[in-house]
């Protein structure tokens, strides 16, 4: 019983404990409200930060213009090739990195597949010319969450980044209007001439592109970071796919489906 009684007075004793762990003084809540004030103020006062990557000056120059003409927005660095972008975000850690697909030594796709999984958090936005079904998937499945043709920046740049850096999904009506039409699998009427790319694989398309840029199974195979015996049976499949006969009809074959530029 002296045990029980000893118990029960240590259990009546603990809310003495408790209250003074609970107890705030007023000034520090107000305190603590001041700090968060203050804290979302920092966060709403940053600037949002953007990598442009594009192998012509002029565009970076126009991109630049039209993105820092938005109150609190910064072009942090310019990229002209997709190694070059893989290695500035890295650096820079950006919000937004607006690619093009098109690049020197590393295409915009596989840029953007290396600096998502670097920074998960970074958002990209690929800029490209080519109207292609394709491309649009294979830039989703690399992780790019933002899409608009170069024919469409002066009126949907903007209102595609503010979402992006909302992390919301954003594509412009010619990119919706495109993924939607069951008539152009690669989001150009009639340029495949009857040959069908919807059974290729996005890596596939990847070495068509690169093969059509004129590099050897073994320079895609670093490119991509694969041996060259799988560039090689990428190339094989590809031409068994598409019934063709050898590189140069690859290429006018990319060229035709705008997958590369002529």
């Amino acid at each position: 019983m002296d045990r029980l009684g000893t118990g029960i007075a240590s259990i009546q004793e603990r809310p003495l404990a408790v209250g003074r762990m609970v107890e705030r003084p007023l000034g520090s809540t107000q305190n603590r409200h001041a700090d968060d004030i203050a804290m979302a103020g920092n966060e709403a006062a940053r600037p949002l930060r953007l990598l442009l990557v594009d192998d012509h000056q002029m565009t970076l120059e126009g991109l630049r213009s039209v993105l820092e003409s938005q109150h609190g927005w910064h072009v942090c660095g310019e990229a002209k090739t997709g190694l070059e972008a893989v290695e500035k975000a890295g650096r820079l850690k950006p919000d937004i990195v607006v690619m093009d697909i098109s690049m020197p030594e590393l295409n915009g796709l596989e840029a953007t597949r290396r600096i998502r999984k670097l920074l998960p958090a970074t958002e990209v936005l690929i800029f490209t010319m080519h109207e292609s079904r394709t491309l649009v998937q294979e830039a989703l499945a690399a992780g790019a969450r933002g899409f608009v043709m170069k024919t469409e920046v002066n009126r949907q740049l903007i209102a595609i980044v503010k979402n992006l850096a909302n992390h919301e999904i954003s594509y412009s009506p010619k990119t919706s209007a495109i993924m939607m039409d069951p008539d152009r699998p690669n989001g150009s009427a009639g340029a495949l001439e009857e040959k069908d790319d919807a059974a290729l694989t996005p890596r596939e398309c990847e070495v068509i592109r690169l093969i059509a840029g004129g590099q050897t199974c073994k320079e895609v195979a670093s490119t991509l970071n694969i041996s060259a015996k799988t560039a090689d049976v990428h190339r094989t499949n590809i031409l068994h796919k598409l019934k063709l006969r050898n590189a140069a009809e690859l290429v006018r074959y990319a060229v035709h489906a705008r997958l590369v530029e002529p």
